[in-house]
């Protein structure tokens, strides 16, 4: 029967995988279901990466596509959210490769379309555009891992793979970009924590952290 009637699995409490399957299987929600799940999470990856909404638009839904029609081919070696990420940042990437003769586009003081917070403090919003502002200083090399690692919380062994680079060079990039982003958001830090440790919210690049300049 099931050969007839593909199963329909779209329910909310349907994990990620569920949905990969049940989209492999003919599901015509299925896949929109995951998109639902994942795009805020993943729009904010690609803005965070191309400093451009636009780009990051245009970098989003040819990622969603290539997902699409690959989705058959997932073997679950990893978690969905992670080859979500793989695509995505492969994506912007590729746009990355493909402007790099053009100006760099400075990001947009609001950061339009940027996934919102139920928080409503000033001093929130105030902070994340002054951490977005300091991710666009970094060059491209620097700032993915930097995203990926410091924001997104993958481990070096998982952005390495990402990024088809080796471990030893996540690492350092990441250690130049944390060098740079600690001398223009120092003034964050909380002044009776490591006030004069540039880098001490970060742990040894092996593992998820969370910044508290990271105004997430």
């Amino acid at each position: 029967m099931s050969a007839l009637y593909p199963v329909r699995v779209t329910a909310a409490a349907s994990s990620d995988a569920d949905l990969i399957a049940a989209h492999a299987a003919g599901d015509p929600r299925a896949f929109a279901e995951l998109v639902r799940r994942h795009r805020d999470r993943m729009w904010a990856v690609a803005l965070r990466t191309l400093r451009d909404p636009e780009e990051a638009a245009d970098a989003l839904q040819e990622a969603f596509i290539s997902a699409f029609r690959a989705a058959g081919s997932f073997r679950a070696e990893s978690q969905v959210t992670t080859w979500l990420h793989r695509i995505v940042v492969n994506a912007c990437l590729d746009r990355i490769r493909r402007r790099q003769a053009r100006p760099t586009v400075p990001l947009p003081e609001a950061g339009p379309g940027e996934p919102v917070t139920p928080r409503d403090a000033m001093a929130d919003r105030e902070t994340r555009l002054v951490v977005h502002r300091a991710l666009s200083e970094l060059s491209e090399e620097q700032r993915v891992p930097i995203v990926l690692v410091d924001v997104e919380g993958y481990s070096v062994a998982e952005t390495a793979k990402m990024l088809g680079i080796a471990e030893g060079t996540v690492k350092s990039r990441c250690a130049r970009g944390r060098a740079k982003l600690a001398k223009v958001l120092g003034h964050l830090r909380n002044p009776d924590a490591d006030a004069n440790v540039p880098g001490a919210a970060v742990a040894d690049g092996n593992g998820p952290r969370r910044h508290h300049w990271e105004g997430r």
